[in-house]
């Protein structure tokens, strides 16, 4: 498996797909190419569904499995500061 990290902006409220153990799908435009990435979430799948929001930008890092979803291992979402 290659490791990438993509960067971008969440497009889709997660949505989960399995309580125990969780897995969430989310949307995410890729800032460079701006095509868009079905992106499925394992390791920290709470404090994610907590931090995530839509447009919120975030960097990814995982690797694409054969079903060409992108499997995320580490994330970093940019806080929304509301004015």
């Amino acid at each position: 498996m290659e490791q990438r990290a993509l960067t971008g902006n969440i497009i889709s409220d997660p949505k989960v797909l399995k309580m125990s153990p969780i897995l969430l799908f989310v949307k995410i435009a890729d800032t460079r190419s701006g095509q868009l990435i079905n992106c499925l979430v394992h390791k920290h799948g709470l404090n994610f569904l907590y931090q995530a929001t839509l447009g919120s930008q975030i960097a990814v890092y995982g690797h694409y499995n054969l079903r060409k979803q992108f499997v995320i291992d580490k994330f970093m979402i940019n806080a929304q500061v509301s004015a």
